[in-house]
């Protein structure tokens, strides 16, 4: 049975894993401030939990994080009902990110893809999309990084095997990310 305090002690553990990550979360907000300095886009896709953490991405570049700025130009390909479901039955559901990163991605842009598994075949093909249209990616990952392992520019990989654990992490590294492209963005 868990316990709060076990809760506690593994969400600690996964969040101070994240110390191993410094080079590639300084090579991830490199990515992100060139794009945005040169006024191209974020676009950021993910299932479930990780739908939720493209959005909440996007949220924080569009609106704000901590500095009243300008905003960011960033979209989050989870969020369209209408596309979603007719990319899903028209190329069936593993075509539902690609496509949107085909038709809105250009070279200059970079994609966020979030996966606790690096399994989901929607977001590995919206990877291998990107690759394949010249935009840089970033995947937010954990395990061992499954399947998208190496496909993006950037892997950010909590090593939990625990879905919650790596989505709390994964928020850490949302909210770290952004406070340093506003910081680096001026």
């Amino acid at each position: 049975m868990t316990t709060l305090k076990d809760t506690i002690t593994a969400s600690t553990a996964a969040i101070q894993s994240l110390q191993a990550l410094e080079p590639q979360l300084d090579q991830a907000v490199k990515l992100i401030v060139d794009c945005l300095k040169n006024n191209h886009k974020v676009l950021a896709c993910g299932n479930g939990g990780s739908a939720a953490d493209a959005a909440h991405l996007v949220t924080e570049f569009v609106v704000r994080y901590i500095e009243d700025r300008r905003p960011y130009a960033a979209v989050a390909l989870t969020e369209s009902g209408s596309t979603l479901t007719a990319a899903g039955n028209d190329y069936g559901f593993d075509h539902t990110f690609a496509r949107q990163v085909q038709a809105l991605g250009q070279k200059g842009d970079v994609l966020i893809a979030f996966s606790t598994s690096g399994k989901s075949p929607n977001v590995l093909r919206a990877l291998e999309q990107a690759r394949t249209s010249n935009l840089s990616s970033i995947a937010f990952l954990g395990r061992d990084g499954g399947p998208a392992k190496g496909i993006a520019t950037v892997d950010l990989i909590v090593p939990s095997q625990t879905t919650a654990r790596i989505q709390e992490a994964h928020g850490v590294l949302i909210h770290v990310l952004c406070e340093m492209v506003e910081r680096d963005l001026g």
